[in-house]
């Protein structure tokens, strides 16, 4: 198991070693010490549990006492929040959840200025400007307008603008949502270059058993690998599950984060002190440290990806020529699931499960006529020549154990395909 048991409090020396201005990874020996004294981009998720009180009403007092922490740190600070909804609800006078997915979304829409306005004051006391940024999955999904996405950051950023960020509750649906803010926040984190990601939550950290059944439970401090043992933690009878995400949500939020170089840290914010001084002072929480051979930006975008076209099931020949390194080749496709255009997103799956996702080079259509061909064949099957590989090296990614391979092309980051 890729973890070390919570042992006694650190002595956290500050950084002031100045950071790249493509936000280079942060070094694995001091990832906490960028939390206050850091340069480069922080990412800190807030869940709604913890901006609003039991009576329904923001917590003004606790958000004063994050921003005034967070507004000394040198490095640039974004926020994800949640909350829209729980806001609109009791400003429409609604005492229960919203019954359907049209009151969800208007309570959204009445929330998100409240919860904007809430931010924006917040963060005016401190002398700082903030921006609301309302993002779909479509809008990370679709390489253009996630490019544009960073681009507006970026820029943000560089002004000294604090973006707050939540997913666009008002259009989204079931469908096609993040499904929570803890994997937005590691796709925010990755469309920032951030050198640190924190999930403040309404638990201590990743426990070896659940602390409600088990009183014996212990903290683990530090993940090094998010490995098999690490998702059974969060996967068992007994996990941990809280509000919208609960425990997977977040391992899957880490696992984004950790490929593209960002570490991740998962610590309570209950209470009524600053949360991130609040974890300085006692170290109670679960790092997960990136890794040590980040993604190219443009494989992490690839590994992020969630709406899925259909299948494309290979053969056992076609799996080791990608682990090579290779391109997949229409003749080592054995069969095609689903209804998808040229340049969706499909899942790879081989004789042994699940291996990895691209981008098709063919639609289904197209796909299904000329699986198992040689290219040479193309013209005949189609009436016209092929486009080259069914997906292209530099298009897809892998996962191997569960995790993404960096034996891909570009997967150490010397890819030239960034855009």
């Amino acid at each position: 198991m890729g973890l070390l048991v919570q042992h006694e409090t650190r002595t956290m020396q500050a950084d002031s070693r100045q950071v790249k201005s493509d936000h280079e990874p942060v070094c694995r020996t001091d990832p906490v010490a960028r939390l206050g004294s850091g340069r480069g981009p922080l990412v800190v998720k807030i869940g709604s549990s913890l901006l609003i009180g039991e009576d329904g009403a923001p917590r003004d007092g606790w958000m004063q006492r994050l921003v005034a922490g967070l507004g000394g740190r040198p490095g640039p600070v974004l926020l994800v929040s949640s909350g829209a909804i729980a806001l609109g609800r009791r400003m429409l006078g609604l005492a229960g959840r919203p019954t359907s997915l049209a009151e969800s979304q208007a309570c959204a829409a009445v929330g998100q200025i409240r919860l904007a306005g809430l931010w924006s004051e917040a963060w005016a006391g401190q002398g700082r400007l903030a921006a609301q940024l309302l993002l779909t999955l479509g809008d990370l999904e679709h390489r253009g307008r996630y490019l544009n996405a960073r681009n507006t950051i970026e820029t943000l950023l560089e002004r000294g603008v604090v973006p707050v960020v939540n997913e666009n509750d008002t259009v989204a649906t079931g469908e096609i949502r993040f499904g929570d803010n803890d994997r937005l926040s590691a796709r925010v984190a990755q469309l920032a270059g951030a050198e640190l990601l924190v999930l403040l939550s309404d638990v201590d950290g990743l426990f070896d058993a659940n602390p409600k059944f088990h009183p014996d439970a212990r903290l683990i401090a530090e993940v090094e690998t998010i490995d098999a043992d690490i998702e059974a933690l969060a996967d068992g009878p007994d996990a941990l599950g809280f509000g919208t995400g609960g425990m997977v949500s977040k391992l899957a939020a880490a696992r984004i984060a950790t490929a593209a170089g960002c570490p991740v840290l998962l610590t309570s914010g209950l209470g009524d002190v600053d949360p991130l001084g609040h974890y300085l002072e006692t170290g109670r929480g679960t790092l997960f440290h990136a890794s040590a051979k980040p993604m190219a930006r443009r494989k992490q975008w690839l590994q992020s990806l969630q709406l899925s076209g259909g299948t494309v099931r290979l053969d056992a020949g076609a799996v080791a020529a990608l682990q090579r390194g290779a391109s997949l080749l229409a003749r080592g496709v054995v069969a095609v699931e689903g209804n998808f255009g040229r340049g969706e997103l499909v899942r790879i799956i081989g004789p042994d499960g699940t291996v990895g996702q691209g981008l098709s080079g063919y639609g289904s259509e197209e796909l299904s006529r000329i699986l198992g061909h040689h290219s040479d064949e193309f013209e005949a099957v189609l009436g016209y020549a092929g486009r080259g590989p069914v997906l292209h090296r530099d298009d897809l990614i892998l996962f191997m154990g569960g995790s993404a391979s960096a034996a891909v092309s570009g997967a150490d980051g010397g890819s030239g395909f960034d855009e």
